[in-house]
């Protein structure tokens, strides 16, 4: 089985081919905060990425001869965790959807360009509104909202499984929590397989980020809404897009931070810190989740590369169970298995409905 995996990230666009489980193909392409400035909405790159990808195939020489393309979810709707075959109505509520983010793409472009090759089927898999919350956790101060999770459901999945194999356990057996640290920062208490708490790592909440606010004050929020300073679509990049580091540092490139603070740039030293310490917290709250039963303490996302940011969180975290790092992402793998087990009759897809 031939599979081409879609992952557009808010920064680059990976796509992979696998034989199988084994991969044949493994490719980033960058995307600077420039470049993509000519866009004024992520549904704008579309076509842009798409052409990158079919590009990058055609110089690599690849056969445009895939049993399947699967790309990462977009922010559609909740959806329960599995792998779901893309239909039309899938694509008209993701270009609909209120949230947006460049994972919506991955769903628009596997579409296209499997419909393109005989035979060929297009899926997505463990999208970032993957909702398995608890009761509690859809309630906040008033009834005007509640609250929904997006988060990254694959690859904190993928990453707890990995885990639970690793020490020769199911991941329905364990109690988790994962942290995510990525342009934006999900963190998820995942209890006996489902992940029962998270927060919205793209709308605003939960620690900010690279390249989200993460909670604001309510009051002064409104009042920012209301003072005819910005427009909405302004106000909506400074919460996802140009807020966190980027706002305060005017970068979300972590190893040109940390080498300002080397230099001795007492300002990113202190944004930086005040990201691990929101990061902390939210950490430490999903433990109360959990109600202080927890086996292990997952860290993983590109973030996780950092040395820096790594020791500072482990420093606040290490009283509360043991801590495992996963530096990057099993996005790619997730998604190439999940599509090879469709093709091989092991999981049947779900109907978007």
């Amino acid at each position: 089985m031939f599979i081409l995996v879609i992952n557009p990230g808010s920064t680059s666009t990976k796509i992979a081919v696998y034989e199988d489980a084994k991969p044949m193909l493994l490719r980033n392409i960058e995307h600077s905060v420039d470049e993509l400035k000519q866009f004024d909405d992520i549904t704008d790159q579309h076509d842009f990425r798409k052409q990158l990808v079919v590009n990058e195939l055609k110089r690599m020489n690849v056969p445009f001869e895939f049993d399947a393309v699967i790309g990462r979810g977009g922010l559609a709707k909740p959806l329960a965790g599995g792998v779901y075959e893309i239909n039309e109505k899938m694509l008209v509520d993701t270009k609909n959807a209120i949230h947006k983010h460049a994972c919506d793409l991955g769903c628009l472009i596997a579409y296209e360009i499997a419909r393109e090759i005989p035979h060929c089927r297009s899926f997505i898999a463990d999208p970032g509104v993957v909702d398995e919350l608890n009761d509690y956790a859809r309630i906040c101060g008033t009834p005007l909202i509640q609250r929904i999770c997006i988060w990254h459901a694959l690859n904190q999945r993928a990453i707890a499984r990995r885990y639970a194999n690793e020490i020769g356990r199911e991941y329905e057996d364990l109690n988790l929590i994962v942290c995510h640290l990525g342009g934006g920062i999900s963190v998820a208490a995942h209890e006996h397989g489902k992940a029962v708490d998270a927060n919205n790592a793209l709308g605003g909440e939960g620690p900010f980020s690279p390249e989200r606010a993460g909670s604001l004050p309510a009051s002064d929020l409104i009042r920012l809404c209301f003072s005819g300073r910005y427009t909405e679509a302004q106000l909506l990049r400074r919460v996802a897009g140009e807020a966190g580091l980027i706002a305060h540092l005017g970068t979300n490139d972590m190893k040109e931070i940390e080498i300002r603070i080397q230099q001795g740039d007492e300002h990113a030293k202190l944004i930086v810190d005040a990201m691990i310490y929101h990061t902390a917290k939210a950490i430490a709250a999903e433990g109360a989740v959990l109600c202080g039963k927890i086996d292990a303490i997952l860290i993983t996302g590109g973030l996780a590369r950092s040395q820096y940011v790594v020791k500072e969180l482990r420093r606040r975290i290490d009283f509360m169970a043991p801590i495992h790092c996963y530096p990057g992402e099993d996005e790619m793998e997730a998604l190439a298995l999940n599509a090879l087990a469709v093709l091989r009759g092991q999981r049947e897809a779900m109907e978007y409905e």
